[in-house]
């Protein structure tokens, strides 16, 4: 079945305009979501607003948009006020400039669409297409739709444009803000180090190689559910013992791991090897001993309720 595409727009490249149409490039359905039901009879629940302040249910009709500038004191917009801050939706996707492609940190992607050509539009957007792939560019644009401008990005991929939305500057946090401690790193380490990147190497990028295995594990209890089954927990994993010695660990990670590309390697199948900790062993140090393994959160089901 033929995706169905969200949006239309139309490129402004030079003097050239290109009607495109956008399609989401992931599927958000393919997650899995819970509906909050009552414990007691397994109705589903509804959501309500409740005024903290008298206490009474308030229809949606009788609400007001407010920004907290002070701790508890708010400016109030009508949906009147907002709308006339809207950015006006021309759906034009308006090219500023062109940067190396490679140059774009991914940290600013968001969400990506794949752009099909519209009417009229089927030899300019392979032009575009083309051009930007041969020159290892891509088009840095503005595209005002639902009442919003966007920061987007057009690359190729493959002969076809691809938009992706950004990040605004201001909503990346930079690097430096994290501490990282000033430890030294010896030739040696560095050289198992890359070793054990050349070793686990592939030709290319194999998505399809890693499953979502929580999503498999969830799917299979739903249908144990829907069948009448018993859910029952899986065994706790082996605790894994710690190296202290960095070199020791990367020597082991070698002689644990095959070469990629050799058919044995699986979507994060094969066990673990040991990890160093965070401090090496000085020389002449007796190594502590080693701390009692801790396992991983419980990672939470994700719920939706209908509004």
């Amino acid at each position: 079945m033929a995706p169905r595409s969200t949006a239309t727009g139309t490129i402004s490249f030079g003097l050239v305009s290109i009607p495109v149409r956008l399609y989401p490039a992931t599927q958000s359905s393919a997650a899995i979501s819970f509906n909050m039901l009552h414990a007691k009879d397994g109705g589903r629940l509804r959501q309500q607003f409740v005024c903290s302040i008298c206490g009474e249910k308030v229809e949606r009709d009788d609400t007001v948009k407010g920004y907290e500038f002070e701790k508890d004191r708010y400016v109030t917009f009508t949906a009147e006020e907002l709308k006339a801050l809207d950015e006006i939706a021309s759906q034009t996707i308006d090219i500023a400039e062109f940067v190396p492609a490679s140059e774009v940190d991914p940290i600013f992607f968001e969400r990506a669409y794949h752009l099909g050509p519209d009417k009229g539009g089927g030899k300019a957007y392979r032009l575009l297409a083309l051009a930007l792939e041969q020159a290892g560019k891509a088009a840095v644009a503005r595209y005002a739709a639902r009442g919003k401008e966007y920061l987007v990005l057009l690359r190729a991929r493959g002969g076809r444009l691809v938009l992706q939305q950004l990040h605004h500057a201001d909503e990346v946090r930079t690097a430096d803000e994290i501490p990282i401690e000033d430890a030294g790193v010896k030739d040696g380490e560095v050289q198992l180090a890359l070793q054990l990147i050349e070793q686990g190497t592939s030709a290319r990028f194999r998505p399809e190689a890693y499953e979502d295995a929580v999503k498999k594990r969830t799917l299979e209890a739903i249908e144990r559910k829907v069948q009448g089954q018993e859910i029952r927990a899986a065994p706790a994993a082996e605790p894994q013992a710690q190296v202290i010695d960095l070199m020791e660990a990367l020597k082991a990670s070698l002689a644990a791991h095959p070469a990629a590309g050799d058919g044995r390697r699986g979507a994060a199948t094969e066990a673990p090897a040991p990890t160093a900790t965070a401090a090496d062993a000085e020389p002449g140090r007796r190594p502590p001993r080693r701390a009692p393994t801790r396992r991983p959160p419980d990672e939470r089901a994700k719920s939706s309720s209908r509004k």
